[in-house]
């Protein structure tokens, strides 16, 4: 079972940026896909950004352009970098994880643009 422990939310105005992390153990293989979701209240939750097992890159298209996904595999550690938030991006972050057929979360970090 793959634990993840993300963080880096926090309060930022808008046109900020923040950083999100996401540190990933439990798993012995490289082949592990890894995304960020964020879930707003009262909406479902959605994919903002994500490493696809074809090998790309796909992002949500409300934040093309703002937001970047990378990660250090030396460190198992996913990030999200966060440019020109808008307050419609305030919602709470999830890191997940598919491996060996099953998805894995962490608890999530709020980011709030106010």
């Amino acid at each position: 079972h793959v634990q993840l422990v993300e963080s880096g939310g926090g309060l930022v105005q808008p046109g900020g940026s923040l950083g999100l992390s996401c540190v990933a153990s439990g798993y012995t293989s490289r082949r592990i896909c890894m995304g960020w979701f964020r879930q707003a209240p009262g909406k479902e939750r959605e994919g903002v950004a994500r490493f696809a097992s074809s090998g790309t890159t796909d992002y949500a298209d409300s934040v093309k352009g703002r937001f970047t996904l990378s990660k250090d595999n030396t460190k198992n550690t996913l990030y999200l970098q966060m440019n020109s938030l808008k307050p419609e991006d305030t919602a709470m972050y999830y890191c997940a994880a598919d491996f060996s057929g099953a998805r894995s979360w962490g608890l999530g970090t709020q980011v709030t643009v106010s």
